[in-house]
């Protein structure tokens, strides 16, 4: 029998730091450096029709986006597709794509980056934006660091943009 080289990375509901608005919560569950680099967990509850990342890419990780509950709209690709309750979908590096909840429906998801990349400060970054301490300057100039480079995606914007006239 082998003997794992590190503990069981563990975080109680109440343990876990919340960012976010009441339109979009982010939960920080558990971060690379708990899981020796092998993955980084948060969970991200939207309301109906709520934005939840913009059209972005990786470099060191795939993403595994499980949708709890609800109906979260993905762009993957070229392609917009809607993930339902219970349906998970795994985006490989180097492939564009954004997430909201879909126009009718609230949604909450688990998100794993794997291989983990230390992230937390990534999404406390976009809390501070969003409450006006820091500038989206910073958050463009912090791409490198958090391995989130945003891209262009008009097709995503028109589906998005559609349902709020």
């Amino acid at each position: 029998m082998t003997t794992s080289t590190r503990p069981a990375a563990i975080r109680q509901p109440q343990d876990a730091e919340v960012l976010g608005n009441p339109s979009t919560q982010v939960r920080l569950l558990i971060d690379a450096n708990d899981t020796g680099g092998a993955v980084s967990t948060l969970e991200v509850t939207m309301a109906q029709g709520a934005d939840g990342a913009t059209p972005h890419f990786h470099t060191t990780s795939d993403e595994l986006f499980y949708v709890a509950d609800g109906e979260l709209q993905v762009l993957a690709g070229d392609e917009i597709v809607t993930v339902a309750a219970g349906g998970s979908l795994v985006v490989p590096k180097f492939m564009p794509h954004a997430f909201g909840a879909t126009p009718d429906s609230s949604a909450r998801i688990l998100i794993a980056l794997m291989p983990g990349v230390q992230r937390f400060e990534y999404f406390r970054l976009l809390d501070r934006i969003g409450k006006g301490e820091a500038t989206f300057e910073e958050l463009l100039a912090s791409q490198e660091e958090f391995d989130n480079h945003f891209v262009d995606a008009p097709a995503w914007w028109a589906e998005r943009n559609a349902h709020r006239r």
